[in-house]
């Protein structure tokens, strides 16, 4: 199993470790608190917060996703999230080195008109932003219960040790090439990934993954905190920070937070300079 149950003593065992470099991802259950959790969505839920920019992708079958996307951490709650240790640390641990915080993004999927994500490799979009390795990844923190009703993320385990495949649009996403995903899937066994407020899923720039339209009556937001390599500091000008030294804060510092709303410092993307997704702005 890749699923491991958060303690304020975790740590990336050698164990864990080769968990992730064959599969690809490990699942870290209650890595938030209900305290954390429920000031992490009160921040988010907040109109003068994140959401005040936010923007949405046509899925290519007639459902937008909506979404806002930051590049520097800041100092609010969220920031306080995507640099504490037990998701930047822990993801330093899996990729072997410093990282740093290459964006974040609020994925809001609502009751019965969120959008799907079409199958593809984070890798894909990151390679075209010069990126030279796939030394990067993403961690998805559940604000909302996530499950197969309200569309949650599929993944393929071991897909990363395929390579960057082949990426095109799709609608307004930047999807991988279904006939080889065909293929992969023949290969490879797809996970449906449940989580429950406050649990994480950590996974690599190249797993394939992809997820349903919300057809249920139920919303499912996530916060994704994606990092990359110090030493894979991009070597194309483009929509998301070069290496930026980030100062990690211990775990306390989510709960202790006293700039809930400071969106100060955070760079919000506008999506027209976004050159890898065809995007559009929601009113």
């Amino acid at each position: 199993m890749n699923e491991y149950q958060f303690t304020e003593d975790f740590r990336v065992t050698d164990e864990i470790k080769r968990k992730f470099d064959e599969d690809g991802y490990i699942i870290l259950r209650s890595v938030l608190s209900e305290k954390e959790t429920s000031i992490l969505t009160s921040a988010v839920e907040n109109e003068e917060g994140v959401i005040k920019y936010m923007y949405g992708h046509d899925d290519g079958d007639g459902r937008k996703i909506k979404m806002c996307l930051w590049n520097h951490p800041g100092n609010d709650v969220s920031g306080m999230l995507a640099r504490c240790e037990k998701i930047a640390g822990t993801m330093e641990q899996l990729l072997g080195g410093e990282v740093y915080h290459y964006h974040s993004k609020l994925i809001m999927k609502e009751a019965h008109t969120g959008g799907q994500f079409n199958w593809h490799q984070d890798y894909g979009y990151w390679y075209k932003n010069g990126c030279l390795f796939p030394d990067m990844g993403s961690v998805t923190i559940a604000i909302d219960k996530s499950d197969r009703e309200n569309g949650c993320l599929q993944i393929i385990p071991g897909s990363q040790k395929l390579g960057r495949i082949d990426h095109v649009i799709i609608g307004g996403q930047t999807g991988a090439d279904m006939e080889r995903v065909k293929l992969v899937m023949e290969a490879l066994p797809l996970v449906y990934v449940t989580l429950n407020p406050g649990d994480a899923l950590y996974f690599h720039s190249n797993v394939l993954h992809r997820s349903d339209q919300n057809r249920s009556g139920r919303r499912r937001w996530a916060i994704i905190c994606t990092y990359n390599r110090a030493s894979n500091n991009p070597v194309l000008e483009h929509h998301h920070p070069f290496y930026t030294p980030m100062t990690k804060v211990p775990n306390s510092a989510i709960g202790n937070c006293q700039q809930l709303l400071n969106m100060e410092e955070k760079d919000f993307m506008h999506p027209d300079r976004d050159k890898t997704t065809v995007s559009s702005l929601l009113a």
